[in-house]
């Protein structure tokens, strides 16, 4: 199990990339960093770094992949990822493979980002953000090949509700390829399938400037 440094904590000290690994735990690669001070650590490898290459987490850094920097500090339309939703706190968002988001603009007390999926969101002008998309790009057109890889990840099969006996699904029952019975459809325990079932109070929700696919936030 390898401990990534998604806070990128250690400030205005320079690491020199020693490796680029395999982590078994997640589907991006990591970089090593060796540190001046002798401390290793490692983060998230960004396309592009290779070893030998040295990053920096600071104020003053310069706007290069891997350098982790405030949202404040980087320019509108750079490439980002690893993002702090709360300063201080270490990356929330933006941390699988092939992953980027994009600085989008900048207002009085907020730096608007848009996310992956093309949700724009507001984000703390302190919040730590690393330059660059994450590496393992390809990662979205691997072929399984096999169900037992996709078990090993510790991913279960999918069953279908209306292939169940109905005292295991509400959907369950019937003769032959019957649907599900109902005006609609319902989970296993029994609530409504269908609709939007987000909090519509959830205090993050505040932070949407526009979701994915256009919609307003809220």
């Amino acid at each position: 199990m390898r401990a990534v440094d998604f806070k990128r904590s250690k400030s205005d000290i320079w690491g020199k990339v020693l490796a680029i690994e395999y982590d078994p735990n997640r589907n991006a690669e990591l970089a090593l960093l060796m540190y001046e001070d002798g401390e290793k650590r490692y983060i998230l490898s960004p396309v592009g770094i290779k070893v030998g290459d040295r990053v920096i987490s600071s104020e003053e850094a310069p706007v290069e992949r891997g350098n982790a920097l405030s949202l404040n500090a980087i320019p509108v339309g750079t490439e980002i990822h690893n993002i702090e939703i709360t300063p201080g706190k270490g990356g929330q968002m933006v941390k699988g493979a092939g992953s980027v988001a994009t600085v989008f603009g900048k207002e009085e007390n907020w730096v608007l980002v848009k996310l992956p999926s093309g949700e724009i969101r507001r984000f703390n002008p302190k919040s730590l953000a690393t330059i660059g998309q994450i590496g393992m790009v390809e990662w979205k057109n691997r072929i399984w090949r096999k169900a037992g890889t996709i078990r090993h990840k510790g991913i279960r099969p999918s069953v279908r509700g209306v292939a169940m006996n109905p005292d295991s699904h509400p959907h369950g029952g019937g003769e032959g390829r019957s649907g599900v019975g109902m005006k609609a459809p319902k989970t296993v325990y029994g609530r409504s399938a269908v609709g939007k079932t987000r909090n519509k109070k959830k205090h993050s929700n505040s932070m949407i400037v526009q979701r994915k696919g256009g919609g307003k936030g809220l």
